[in-house]
């Protein structure tokens, strides 16, 4: 969400500052020629603007998952280049299988023969149950043919499962990917021994990124300041669309649209934890990276609007230089302004300190000469306060 608003004319005017040069002796002034310098200055603009507020996070990938060896062997393959996408199926690496292989084939062997046993007890159950129909046998016979049938019957049961993990353990000797993505460089060459068995073994890390999430924290007053401006209907914070922000340039703008709210606020910080969901189609954006989260959170009739470019900065905070319409200079040092682009928000007041009228070339002030940018007149003359009307009639250099 950008800031909403016009751009005022730079106006270039003459403003005439009388130089002087300092005292030689106490009561004496040297005399010499008045320059009249020319000094750009410029409009504030007044305008209605959306208050956006900055908050630092971090980007991670919509799934990451970490490719883990499960078993024990020597790396027989590495298939992949690493950092291509691939393809959800696709093998990956390849752990030495024969010994697995084995085991499968004793499992299923193992099966046969059980229900092999099971078949020829499941038959001698029939017979002696019709011979002891016709009292051919004794009833402890009959009870001890059934038992060997249920014997039989948990043993082809326990083959079947034996079977069905010699099986899985082949499997996880074939490592494949789970969803399509983009995957990390093997942490282990071919030739090297994994024992994956006791504890899965990290073998690399695959990446969903075609979207990724912007996680960012809120302090939980401004949370509730735009809950009380969305009530009151000046201003809904528009859940489809936040301005993605990067340390450096990227060659296209970025948006996320917001997905989750913290439940609770986080008693040790003060804040909620909130999450964005941002389309990455050309696979610039990186898990990990660092970005700023611009969020409206509420509007501004009638703002005074300066460049942020007039606006300087040392030691004792920010301030620009003033001149109203009697060309009397002032310095304004301002406090609480709200970045808009490449303007900035003037606050409903602010404080200016008077350094020179440019009208009054006999002034005894004492200046040396008025040097745009310098600090040393900042702790001149008593503060005043002004208010909107004021400011927005005053050109800034």
């Amino acid at each position: 969400m950008r800031c909403l608003f016009s751009y005022m004319p730079i106006v270039a005017v003459a403003v005439l500052f009388s130089l002087f040069s300092c005292q030689s002796k106490k009561g004496e002034k040297q005399s010499g020629d008045v320059r009249l310098p020319e000094i750009s200055v410029a409009y504030p603009a007044v305008d209605s603007v959306v208050l956006i507020k900055s908050y630092p996070g971090y980007l991670t990938s919509l799934q990451t998952v970490d490719l883990v060896a499960r078993v024990n062997g020597y790396l027989q393959q590495v298939a992949y280049t690493p950092g291509e996408i691939v393809k959800k199926g696709q093998l990956l690496f390849v752990i030495e299988p024969s010994q697995y292989e084995d085991a499968v084939e004793q499992a299923e062997a193992a099966l046969k023969t059980a229900q092999a046993q099971y078949d020829y007890a499941e038959n001698n159950y029939t017979r002696m149950k019709e011979a002891a129909q016709s009292d051919a046998i004794s009833t402890i016979d009959l009870i001890q043919a059934e038992s060997k049938l249920e014997q039989s019957r948990a043993s082809v049961r326990n083959a079947e499962a034996a079977l069905s993990t010699a099986r899985i353990q082949l499997g996880y000797c074939y490592v494949k990917a789970p969803f399509e993505g983009r995957i990390s460089r093997n942490l282990y060459d071919v030739g090297n021994y994994i024992s994956g068995s006791l504890q899965s073994t990290k073998l690399a890390t695959i990446y969903q990124d075609k979207k990724m999430y912007a996680y960012f924290n809120i302090e939980d007053n401004q949370y509730l300041k735009m809950l009380l401006n969305q009530s009151k209907g000046k201003h809904s914070v528009p859940s489809d669309r936040v301005e993605i922000l990067f340390q450096e340039p990227t060659s296209r703008s970025y948006y996320g649209r917001l997905d989750y709210l913290s439940p609770n606020v986080d008693l040790s910080t003060g804040t909620l934890s909130i999450r964005a969901e941002v389309d990455n189609p050309a696979g610039e954006l990186k898990s990990g990276l660092y970005i700023s989260i611009r969020l409206p959170y509420g509007n501004r009739e009638h703002a005074i609007l300066v460049r942020d470019a007039s606006i300087a900065t040392d030691q004792l905070g920010k301030y620009m230089y003033v001149v109203n319409d009697s060309n009397v200079v002032f310095i304004a040092i301002v406090v609480g302004l709200v970045k808009c682009m490449d303007y900035a928000m003037m606050p409903s007041g602010y404080i200016r300190y008077i350094i020179h009228e440019a009208d009054n070339a006999d002034t005894d002030e004492g200046y040396d000469n008025i040097i745009i940018g310098a600090s040393h007149a900042r702790s001149a003359i008593n503060p005043v306060k002004l208010d909107e009307a004021g400011a927005s009639d005053n050109a800034y250099i």
